[in-house]
Formats: C-alpha cells, structure tokens, sequence
C-alpha cells in the first residue's frame, strides 16, 4: 500500500506595478523686468530669452529667441543623458525668461520641469513653463512654419524654391528635433506676441536672422564634418540576424579608439566625441590619466582595471525596475557583480597617486555604502535556489519565521504519509489506497482513485467527506483531519513567498536609498573605460600628447600621420602644418591627382579633433591653439531627401563656413567649385578667399587643396603673408610620376591627369587624344577632330561592299546588276565616300 504527498505550485503572479504620476505646472505671469538697463538717449529695454526644447530618444533639439536682438538661435541635435545636463548648461548660459516645450513628454523631462517650475517662487526666479499642444511640434507643420514664415532678412523678389535653397543653407533639416523646436517656437512668438504686443494684430515678430550657437567651451562641428573625416561611420551589420536590428561602426576614428569594457563607457566616449571641448582643465585631466597608463609600470595596473570594468553593468535600469518593482534574479546578481567590481575599482585607486582627479574621486566617493549594499545581497539572497525558483528567495538564518515554514514544508511529504496511513483506517476496504497532498491556494486534500462501480457523481459521495473535484483520475475529498490540517499549516507555500517578497522590498529601499553612489558610480567607472580605451589605444598605434596653448591661434603640428589611413598602408609618410600666428592663414594646396592632398585636409583636421576630445594624437608633436569650430567641404554628402544638386550641398557646405566662421575656426575645403563649370566654380573658389583674406588677422584657419592652378597662374588672391602656396611634392621619372606624399613650399606645374587616367585603366588611344586636346587647349590652338576612327569605318564598309561584289554570278542570266546597285550600292554609299 503506498501513500503520497505532493505538494503543488503555483506559477508566480505579477508583481505589483506602481504607476507614475502626471504631472501639471502651472502658467504664472511673466516676470517683472528688473532694473539696470543702459542709458543712451532713451533707457532700453531688459532683453528676454525664450526657449523652445524638445528631448526625445536621447537626444535634445533646442532653439531661443534673443529680443535683443531680434534673432533666432538654435543648436543642432545633440545628445543628452537622461539627467539632461546638457539642457541644465543652456539654462546656465542663456538664463531664459520662458521655457517652451510640449505637453507630451516622458517621465525625465517631466521630472525636469518640475524641479524648474518649483524654482519660480523662489529669487532669483527661475523660468516660467510653457507647455503647447504636441501638436504644435509636428515635424512637417514646423517646417513649413519655417518656410512660410516673413523674414526681414530675405528679399521680396526672391521665389518660394529661391528662399527653401536660402533657408536650407543656414537652417539643418536634417536634425528633426532642432527643426520641431523651431517650429514650436515660431508658435509661440505668434502666440504671445513677444515684443509687438500693442502693435496692430497683422504685425508680427521681428526675426532679424537665424544664427546657429554652441555652448561656451564647446567647439562646433556639423555631421557633415563627422562624415568626411570618419569620425563615425555606420555600416551594416554582417550576420543575416542582424539586417533589421541596426548597425554596426566601420572603419572610423571611433571604432579604433572604442576599447571600453561596459556599455557605459562606449556612451560616453561617443559623447565625448559629439561634444570636443575647448576647457583646457578638463582636457589636460584625461591627458594626465592617460599619460599615466601609457608608462610600462602600470600596464598591469590598466589590464586590471579593465577586467573589473567589464562587470560595471547597467545599473540605472535596474534601479528603475526596482521602483517599478520588476526586478528580475538576474538584476541583484549583475548588481552584485556591479558594486563588487566597483569595490575593486577603489581598492586599486587608493594604491594610485592621488594627484590625479580621477583616481582620488573614486578612492573617495566609491564610499562604504557599496560595501554595504554588496554585504547586504550577499547575505540575503540566496542565487542558487533563487536561479532554480526563478524567484528571489533568500538564504537561511535570515528571518527564523521562514526558515521554520521552509523546514515545515520539507518535512511536510513524511509527516502526510502518516496522516494518509489514518486516513485509510476509517475508508471502506474497497478502497486499495489513498494519499493526502498539498495544493497552494487549496489547501490539503486527500486524493482517491477512482474505482471501477464510481460510474455517476452520486457514486463519489463518501461519508464524512466533502467532495471537491475529479482530476486525472483521482477523486480529491476535503476531510476533518485535511481541515485540521489546514487550520494548524496554513498555505505554507504561499505565506513564504510573501514573506520573501517583503524581504526583497526592503532590500530594495536599502539600495534606492543609495541610488546616488550607484549612479556616481556608473560615472566615474565609465570616466575610466574611455581613458583606458584611449591609453590602450595610444599604446597600440604610438600617438603622442598634445599640448595646449591659449596664446596661439590655429595648430602647430610636427609629423602628423592619418588615423586611419596609417593603419590601411603599407608605409606612411607623415607631414607637419603650422597655421598658428598671423602668418599664412589661407594656405591653398596643389598637386597632382592622388598625391595625398585629401589624406592632408583630413589629417590636420582629425588631429584637431583628437586633441579636443583629450586624447593622445598621431604625430611627434603636436601644439593646439584655440579653436571653436570645424568647418569641411571635402566630400559631398548627397541625400535623395534633401532634393538638392551636388553642387547645392557644396555650396551650403562652404555657406555654413563663411556665416560662422571666425579667426578661431579650423576651415578645409577640398576641390570647390569643380561641381559647375571650371570658370564659374574658380571665380567662386576665388571670391571665397578673397572674402577670408579681406577680413585680415580675423581670417579663419583655412587649407584649401585645388586643382585650378589658374587660381595662382591669374593672381587671383591678393599677395600678402596671409596668403602660402604649398604643393605636394613629386618626381617625373621618364614618363612615369613617382609621388613622395610629402608638403612642401610651392605650386604644382601640372595636375598629371593623364598619369591618374592611366593607372585607372583608361585606354591608351583615349589618353593620349585627351592631353593632345588638353595641349591644344593650352596653346590656344583649335581643336580639330580626330578622322583616324572615320576612315577605319570607311575601309571596313568598303570591304563589305566589295565583298559581296565578288560573291556575284556575272555570267548568271538572271542577274539583275540595277537591283545591286540600287539596294547595295547607293544606301553604302554615305559610308565610304
């Protein structure tokens, strides 16, 4: 006779979920203008800032409008992180009146207004919040507000296609957030009236001008500039379980230098790279942190540090499920990975000089909270049992209440055979065995089978038992010791996962309460990954430090080498570049095809780039001045969607850098004007120049490489100091061009196209027609037609027609000798003759 118990689970419930609030701010009046306006011949008015911004998918689209000046500034989209300390620095900078943005927004920029709002009762007083229907931020109504808007700056006379080619060349597009905040800016002032509030309703805004800003410290640099230097480069990814997913980094600046363990060190560094910073103290503390791990004594250091900043996982999110209370099994293991590693991570930075910022904030502010929090899930949770569960449970000796239930409820299978063994003492003898089980939410039953003569529900009542159900062939009664049972028992299981879940709530508060050291955490951990990314990386390719002086104006760069292109060839030959001082400014570059001009521009300018970011740079030396932005039009970026011709996006290219250009900006211009017509794109080319040059010392820093020689041959930019001609330096060697990639001082004699033309593949007829033309062309010579092609056309005619005269039959009777000549001869005719 056999007697069971099996006690049932039940598969676990949803958690509780906890909703978030909405919340309302509300419009107060605007704030009264204080004093202190200047006095010339009336007292002027205090300005006013008005801030349109959208955030959205980590990125911030922000434009303001300036009533001092009547003028529109925007910046383009850029990234943010989700505390938006991005936005919290516009604020710093521009210290608007009003702050206007849409009604729908996601709980982060929520959290973020409100804290503004609550700063409007409060001296001195913080913006007033304006939230407009999302509506008014739709993408094509925005930018049709911008299209149709009446601007003071452009001319009557010009067509509705004439002003979209105006506005596209200073407004991007291309950033929609930039252009929804646009729009939802110009609502605004038409709303509000700002400015024209007693004037008559048909009088609107003044907009005197659009004018793109960055923050101070920052320099400015346009996707375009990213693309044509390689700083990133999207591709698609490879495996076929990827097409739909996204993509992946190419061959770029970014995927070479991107060496971080942790997810969290990969977003910074490309924030980093999204926002180059002219803040020398900031710069020179990731230099000092990378110089240290580029020195022998400390490579085992750095490989230590990265193998612990490989278990720096995400923890915001796992703070977020713990407010939510979603939190998985595999969060407190990965969280316990997390504040281990972090522990490590100061155990090793209090062994490192504390003269270097980062490694004293972490001995510092990585604090014995982490030690806490990691002795606390240590021994609370029990993983193993947890990971089987798949529920958190926790290990013994934690709550004596559980532990009791638990020991119950493993003792609970012998302790039930013997309460069936009774149980089958008072059944009828029919009945060959019985057993007693546990069910969760049920309670105990005892389980009979089902005998042959139990046909009808009647035929299951048994006396002294209440009947409950039929499964599987057993029938499950209810009795007075099931009852007792009950009673004494409970819902064993039930009641231990409650008082687990209590327990895992309580841990929970303990490390919400100190979110803020996980999150200074995850900062400085990833501060780290970056500059060991970069030391590592600086190792590898053997990249220098460059230095940074205030008091020079451009670059100074001695044997600097291309990134990339370094890493692609065989050999490189490095070139050096100074543009700082007074002296050459505007330094155009000529030479033949495929000497290395384009690898020069982006050289110089990826060096820049490099030092802006804090990182060592390829080259021996490397001094940099103060720059404030990066302008290129060195590859033409064409986009169906844009529905421009190449030469328009050359010339919105080269429009971007003559409107914001100043004599601290970077400038490479590669081959203008060949777009157009070879008169028409050199007098643009020229004009250009002579526009910079014109400015004197307020001339940018421009290299300029071409291929009209005619720019230096006419004389066409004014002669001065601001003005040095280099060239790529070359060899004819009989009728081969040997090329040194080396800059030198001087002007090409020729651009060798007909040498380019033949390594190409062209054949060799069609090159030596194209420099007998291109000769003539230079003689002033006409250019006559080649007729060695008609008469090889004519011969092969006339051999065909002979050809077929020789198959003729003459002494055939029925030969028709008119009918030949009238079909053969004459239609041939225009051919041989």
């Amino acid at each position: 006779m056999a007697f069971r118990a099996t006690p049932g689970r039940t598969p676990p419930g949803p958690g509780p979920r906890s909703g978030i609030p909405s919340a309302s701010f509300p419009s107060p009046q605007p704030p009264m203008a204080g004093p202190g306006g200047i006095e010339e011949e009336d007292e002027e008015e205090p300005a006013e800032i008005h801030l349109c911004v959208l955030w959205s998918s980590g990125y911030l689209g922000i434009a303001y409008y300036d009533t001092s000046d009547s003028t529109i500034h925007f910046m383009p989209d850029a990234p943010d992180h989700e505390s938006l300390k991005l936005l919290q620095r516009v604020l710093d900078e521009i210290n608007p009146q009003s702050v206007v943005t849409s009604a729908k927004q996601d709980e982060a920029m929520t959290r973020f207004l409100g804290k503004l709002a609550s700063e409007e009762h409060r001296e001195p007083k913080g913006p007033e919040i304006i939230l407009l229907p999302s509506v008014d931020f739709g993408p094509e109504i925005s930018k049709q507000r911008l299209l149709s808007g009446n601007y003071s700056f452009i001319s009557d006379s010009m067509t509705a296609t004439e002003k979209i080619l105006f506005l596209s060349s200073i407004i991007p597009f291309d950033c929609v957030l930039t252009v929804r905040a646009l729009g939802g800016l110009l609502k605004f002032l038409s709303r509000r009236r700002i400015g024209v509030e007693l004037e008559d309703y048909d009088v609107g805004v003044p907009i005197l001008g659009f004018k793109k800003f960055v923050l101070t410290h920052l320099v400015s640099i346009d996707q375009d500039t990213y693309s044509v230097l390689q700083i990133f480069k999207s591709e698609s990814h490879p495996s076929v379980y990827k097409v739909a997913s996204g993509l992946k980094e190419g061959l770029s600046l970014f995927g070479i230098l991107n060496r971080c363990r942790c997810k969290w060190g990969q977003k910074l560094l490309r924030l980093w790279f999204t926002r180059p910073t002219r803040e020398l103290r900031e710069l020179n503390s990731r230099l000092d942190v990378i110089q240290f791990f580029l020195m022998p004594q400390n490579l085992d250091m750095a490989q230590m540090l990265h193998r612990l900043l490989s278990h720096i996982k995400n923890v915001p999110l796992i703070l977020k499920r713990m407010k939510l209370s979603h939190t998985k099994v595999s969060d407190w293991q990965v969280l316990y990975k997390t504040v281990y590693s972090a522990l490590g991570l100061r155990d090793a930075c209090r062994s490192l000089p504390q003269s270097i910022q980062l490694f004293q904030d972490i001995a510092q502010e990585f604090s014995d909270d982490l030690h806490h929090i990691a002795s606390l899930i240590g021994k609370v949770v029990d993983f193993e049992e947890s990971l089987a569960e798949n529920r958190f449970t926790v290990l013994p000796n934690i709550d004596p209440d559980i532990d009791a239930k638990k020991r119950r409820l493993i003792g609970l299978p012998s302790f039930l055979t013997e309460v069936a063994q009774k149980e089958l003492e008072n059944l009828d003898s029919r009945i060959p065995s019985c057993s007693v089980i546990y069910i969760p939410l049920i309670g105990f039953l005892l389980s009979i089978p089902r005998l042959p003569f139990m046909v009808e529900a009647s035929d299951f009542e048994i006396e002294g038992l209440d009947f409950m159900f039929l499964s599987e062939d057993k029938l499950h009664y209810r009795s007075a010791r099931t009852k007792e049972l009950d009673t004494l028992l409970g819902d064993l299981h039930c009641e231990i996962r409650d008082q687990e879940t209590l327990l895992m709530y309580q841990l929970q508060c303990q490390v919400l309460a100190r979110a803020s050291v996980l999150t200074r955490v995850l900062d400085l951990a990833s501060r780290l990954d970056v500059l060991l990314a970069l030391a590592s990386a600086a190792r590898d390719y053997g990249y220098s430090r460059p230095h940074y002086s205030p008091c020079i104006h451009g670059v100074r760069i001695r044997n600097g080498r291309h990134p990339l292109v370094e890493l692609c060839a065989r050999t490189f030959v490095p070139n050096s570049t100074d543009c700082g001082g007074d002296q050459g400014r505007v330094k155009v570059i000529t030479g033949p095809n495929s000497s290395g001009k384009s690898i020069y521009l982006k050289q110089v300018g990826l060096i820049t780039f490099m030092a802006l970011v804090g990182s060592f740079v390829p080259a021996e030396e490397a001094e940099i001045g103060v720059i404030d932005a990066i302008f290129t039009r060195i590859h033409s970026c064409e986009s169906i969607s844009l529905g421009l011709s190449t030469f328009m996006i050359d010339l919105n290219q080269v429009a971007k850098a003559v409107n914001n250009a100043t004599e601290h900006s970077l400038v490479l211009i590669d081959e203008f004007g060949k777009g157009t017509n070879s008169v028409d794109g050199l007098a643009l080319l020229a004009a250009v120049l002579r526009h910079w040059l014109a400015l004197g010392p307020s001339c940018p820093h421009v290299f300029v490489a071409t291929n009209f020689l005619s720019l230096v041959q006419l004389q066409l930019l004014p002669q001065g100091p601001l003005v040095q001609y280099l060239t790529m330096e070359t060899c004819e060697d009989g009728e081969d061009l040997v090329f040194f990639y080396q800059l030198c001082q001087g002007v090409a004699s020729a651009s060798h196209a007909s040498h380019t033309a033949a390594q190409a593949g062209l054949p060799d007829p069609l090159i030596a027609r194209g420099k007998e033309v291109s000769d003539l062309i230079r003689s002033g010579k006409p250019i006559k037609a080649t007729n060695e092609l008609l008469r090889r056309n004519q011969m092969e005619n006339c051999q065909a027609l002979v050809d077929k005269f020789l198959k003729l039959d003459l002494e055939d009777p029925t030969l028709d000798l008119d009918i030949f000549i009238s079909q053969e001869v004459l239609p041939a005719a225009p051919t041989i003759l």
